[in-house]
């Protein structure tokens, strides 16, 4: 993704070259933050506005407008960009400089990946012990264990509807695209110093080994299925 990116912005047919100066120029994508402060630079010599803007909260925050945007760049451009994004989110966070907005929705999506794994082992060792994964899902959510894995994007089957795992885990945030983005969450950590990641090395396995599988282009809460088939195909 982050050189598809940057093509986009900086090569000779990118749209650096073509938007007209003082444009305001608003990009969603996850990338590395190193990404986001090239094309911020380049956006700048060319009298052009660009702000990195990384979202959470998926399909159905779409749907409802309900999505966090995590914005990346000079203040005054943070600004202009705000009100835009006020149309399709509810929360608008100023995250600091070019690159911050992208580094803090890979730390994000590093803790969301980390929360649907275990999430679906409680699950699915709750049924295994005997404990209907709704009973355990109805006091996870009034208890400690309460995340947005659990209380709003159940990955077990039929504990929620309109949910992908309520639907043979189509559509959503795909698996790939949560493999890329603890390839690129690992990366910086490396970068950054050799920082120990330990439940985000073990995460990024997961879905690796998930992003080869007949499961590949499924939700990413298709972990479950992926750990627990038998849970799975009963509830099916």
């Amino acid at each position: 993704a982050c050189a598809e990116v940057q093509a986009a912005y900086l090569s000779e047919e990118g749209i650096l070259k073509h938007a007209k100066e003082g444009s305001l120029l608003v990009d969603c994508s996850t990338v590395a933050p190193s990404t986001a402060e090239l094309v911020q630079q380049g956006a700048a010599q060319r009298g052009l506005d660009f702000a990195s803007a990384p979202v959470s909260g998926g399909v159905l925050g779409a749907e409802q407008a309900s999505l966090t945007f995590m914005l990346g760049g000079e203040e005054r451009v943070l600004e202009r960009a705000e009100p835009v994004l006020r149309h399709m989110g509810k929360k608008v966070v100023h995250c600091g400089g070019a690159g911050s907005g992208a580094a803090s929705k890979l730390c994000n999506n590093l803790a969301l990946a980390i929360q649907m794994i275990g999430t679906s082992e409680a699950l699915g060792l709750g049924s295994q012990l005997g404990v209907k994964p709704e009973v355990l899902a109805s006091i996870m959510n009034a208890s400690t264990a309460r995340c947005w894995s659990s209380d709003t994007y159940n990955p077990c089957p039929h504990v929620m509807e309109n949910v992908p795992s309520s639907r043979g885990y189509a559509g959503g945030f795909g698996v790939r695209l949560m493999h890329k983005d603890l390839t690129l969450a690992l990366e910086e950590g490396h970068r950054v110093g050799s920082m120990r990641l330990p439940l985000g090395q073990r995460a990024a396995e997961v879905y690796a080994e998930l992003a080869k599988s007949d499961e590949g282009g499924k939700d990413f809460s298709v972990v479950f299925k992926h750990l627990f088939p038998e849970i799975v195909k009963a509830r099916s």
